[in-house]
């Protein structure tokens, strides 16, 4: 019932609040502006900076990023680490939005874990935007009270659940250097 929600809010270009791996997180369509706009006011988040895409599979994440220019071994640490808490900055396909990818040529992409998020994921048939449910600067919220407290509920749909057991937000790493740009 609540996941059919959520997925309604999607559709219907609201943004969501939904546990992950180790904190609540917030996002929307990412094919949608109006949503992608709405989730930026609500964060009070610098468009350059872009978001994470977070899905249910590799397969989601196809249409954008652009595979083209990596190898076979590049591939397969990504696989190796799916689903999970790693976080990969891969080259952008032109359908994602700027907003997205912000002042990057680059968009950052995760298979999670988490099962909440897999048919959130799952029913959409996409991949939806995540980053923390927290206004910029202050600490990420670990429960769905928190996210009330700190964005309200008028604007954002609250998923109710529980954040899995990690305690650092995911680690991010570049795919064509392979170097960690954030510890997890």
């Amino acid at each position: 019932m609540q996941i059919d929600q959520a997925i309604n809010a999607l559709k219907q270009g609201r943004v969501i609040a939904y546990p992950t791996e180790a904190v609540f997180g917030v996002g929307c369509d990412p094919d949608n502006e109006q949503a992608l706009q709405a989730l930026m006011t609500l964060k009070q988040r610098d468009p350059d900076k872009g978001l994470i895409l977070i899905a249910a599979n590799f397969e989601q994440l196809l249409p954008y990023v652009d595979v083209s220019d990596l190898s076979q071994e590049q591939l397969d640490r990504v696989f190796e680490s799916w689903p999970g808490p790693v976080t990969w900055v891969m080259p952008v396909s032109e359908k994602v939005h700027q907003l997205v990818h912000g002042a990057f040529d680059s968009v950052a992409v995760r298979v999670t874990d988490h099962p909440l998020v897999q048919q959130i994921c799952i029913q959409f048939s996409k991949p939806i935007t995540s980053t923390s449910a927290n206004l910029s600067g202050l600490p990420p919220c670990l429960d769905a009270n928190e996210v009330e407290n700190q964005l309200g509920s008028e604007d954002v749909f609250i998923v109710h659940g529980s954040v899995g057991g990690r305690t650092k937000p995911s680690q991010i790493k570049d795919v064509k250097s392979l170097q960690v740009l954030r510890q997890g």
